[in-house]
């Protein structure tokens, strides 16, 4: 387990230093190559009910997305984590001017305040088509490493129980955060497939 866990963090070391090396024009550049990708795949064209991550600074950026699925009149889902545990829940935007309007929290990312109760929570109703993954590093055949909290591992988990039954997972990805090999565990959920751009 240590060994694992010691894995992870090199990689996860590795990785977070290849996407510092990035600039901001070429993180733009590959976010629009993986966003059309996206918008042409046979999975979120079918999709009605989509869950979107708001992305950080090293991440793929989603802000496109996040318009196309509002623009598309699909029903868009975005993340609240709750602080201090591995709790996620997948909660509704209404539009460009409900997302505005959120509170930014720590992280720098814009999520429903914990006291904001009204909204439809994914799987309290009819649960997900698909679900955009974020992550750190990803191979090839569909291992992913997180941050190493486990919301989504958690959330997926979640998912199974749903009688929608668990949502098609897309992971949005830099290809500098493909590898060979992802250090895994049984609690680390597979996702179905990475969009990058080629080689």
């Amino acid at each position: 387990m240590a060994t694992l866990r010691a894995a992870k963090q090199a990689l996860r070391k590795e990785v977070k230093k290849r996407l510092a090396s990035l600039s901001e024009e070429e993180k733009l550049r590959q976010s629009q190559i993986v966003s059309q990708k996206l918008f042409q795949h046979p999975r979120y064209k079918s999709s009605r009910r989509v869950a979107v991550f708001l992305s950080m600074a090293d991440e793929v950026c989603t802000d496109a997305v996040v318009r196309a699925v509002l623009g598309s009149g699909k029903a868009c889902f975005i993340p609240r984590y709750l602080a201090g545990g591995n709790h996620m829940d997948m909660l509704r935007l209404k539009s460009l001017e409900d997302l505005a309007s959120l509170p930014i929290t720590s992280w720098n990312i814009r999520q429903p305040a914990d006291s904001d109760t009204e909204r439809e929570e994914a799987l309290s109703t009819g649960g997900l088509d698909l679900i955009l993954m974020p992550g750190l590093a990803f191979n090839k055949a569909g291992n992913r490493l997180g941050r190493g909290r486990g919301f989504y591992d958690t959330y997926l988990q979640r998912c199974m129980t749903h009688p929608g039954g668990r949502p098609y997972t897309i992971a949005l990805a830099f290809k500098e955060q493909l590898c060979e090999e992802v250090p895994t565990d049984d609690g680390d959920m597979l996702v179905d497939e990475v969009l990058h751009e080629d080689e």
